[in-house]
C-alpha cells in the first residue's frame, strides 16, 4: 500500500534549476537553493561564495606597466655593468 499514494511533486518539478556549467559541458538541472541562483553543491548552501571584500582577489602589481618597465631596466643595467666589467677584464 506504501507505493500507490499521490506525490505532489509539481513545486519541485517548476523550480528555478541551478544551470552551472557540469563537467560534461552540459548544465546542472538541480533545483536551486530558495534565495540563490545556484543548488546546493554550486555554491548555494549557507556560507559559501567569497566573503564581502575579499582580499584574496586585489591586485599585488606584479603585472603592471610600472613593474614590466622597472624589471627592463633593471635588466639593462644589469647587461650593461657585465659589458663594462668584461671590458675591464
Amino acid at each position: 500500500m506504501s507505493g500507490r499514494h499521490q506525490r505532489n511533486t509539481a513545486p519541485m518539478l517548476t523550480s528555478p534549476r541551478c544551470g552551472a556549467k557540469t563537467r560534461a559541458g552540459g548544465s546542472c538541472r538541480s533545483p536551486s537553493v530558495h534565495g540563490k541562483r545556484r543548488c546546493r553543491m554550486h555554491g548555494g548552501a549557507p556560507g559559501s561564495g567569497a566573503p564581502r571584500g575579499n582580499q584574496n582577489a586585489r591586485k599585488h602589481g606584479r603585472y603592471t606597466r610600472e613593474a614590466f618597465a622597472q624589471r627592463k631596466q633593471i635588466g639593462d643595467l644589469l647587461r650593461q655593468t657585465r659589458e663594462l666589467l668584461m671590458k675591464m677584464k
